[in-house]
């Protein structure tokens, strides 16, 4: 699922609930630069095997609220940029969030 909505820049809204996400080990760059984003429905997304969300919504300038509370992020390796540029953001719950593996947070939070 890398790069999936890459750049969609016109995106405003996208529901994911019927996506089958088990088997899924990279979800990096996904909502890149959707930079007209403003909500996600991910509630049904299994993250038990990604290892990889760098970037997954880095630059979704248009981006209020997100909710990931339901991920779950124990295999997670590289969180590298991953809420990067999201200058809209103002409430996201990362209470369930593992981090136990991850070995890159680097410009995580990042608001220029």
């Amino acid at each position: 699922m890398g790069c999936m909505f890459y750049k969609c820049s016109s995106l405003v809204s996208v529901n994911l609930s019927s996506i089958n996400t088990s088997n899924v080990n990279n979800m990096s760059y996904m909502f890149h630069e959707c930079s007209s984003l403003e909500s996600i429905d991910l509630s049904s997304f299994n993250t038990s095997n990604v290892n990889n969300m760098s970037c997954m919504f880095s630059t979704c300038t248009s981006l209020e609220s997100l909710n990931i509370s339901s991920f779950n992020t124990t295999n997670v390796e590289n969180m590298n940029n991953m809420f990067f540029r999201c200058s809209s953001l103002e409430s996201i719950d990362l209470s369930s969030f593992n981090t136990i593996n991850v070995n890159n947070m680097g410009g995580m939070f990042v608001i220029l």
